[in-house]
């Protein structure tokens, strides 16, 4: 069962650091969203394939656990282990939900954040990268964002198969 408390307990913890049990990458942001569902319980599946399943051990990890954009198609695509539902605006996400973004409007998916609080109907997100607590889900007071940005809404399973 997916710990929604404890997904967004570990996103408030780690949100302006960096955990020393995990690796650390310059562009931080799915790493950090990958660490987050795992403290919600979210299984791991598909190691050692990179290109296979959700997962990280002490010296690897699947595209999906530390890229944007193979997060998002994971995501959309799962039906073991994590999976997640796409739903079509912010406003039917909750705690613990996951947001893609393509910022430039190419198809290419270059950031992900965690719902982590709700400002009424609205989502509320942590990110890394550039460190962010409880910051407007749409970035548009961001230097990347453009107004062609993308965005992809994951509710998150809470059972898991």
């Amino acid at each position: 069962m997916y710990d929604r408390e404890a997904a967004v307990w570990y996103a408030n913890k780690w949100w302006d650091g960096r955990n020393p049990q995990y690796p650390s990458f310059d562009v931080d942001c799915t790493n950090y969203i990958s660490q987050c569902l795992r403290a919600g319980g979210a299984p791991m599946h598909g190691g050692p394939a990179r290109d296979r399943g959700w997962w990280i051990t002490d010296s690897n990890w699947s595209f999906s656990w530390s890229v944007a954009h193979s997060l998002r198609w994971y995501l959309a695509g799962s039906t073991r282990g994590l999976t997640a539902v796409q739903v079509g605006s912010a406003e039917e996400l909750g705690l613990g939900d996951v947001i893609a973004y393509d910022f430039q409007g190419d198809g290419r998916f270059d950031h992900t954040t965690i719902v982590t609080a709700k400002d009424g109907a609205s989502p509320l997100v942590n990110a890394h990268t550039y460190d962010a607590l409880k910051r407007s889900w749409d970035y548009k007071d961001s230097y990347a964002y453009r107004p062609e940005a993308k965005y992809v809404f994951f509710r998150i399973n809470d059972h898991f198969s």
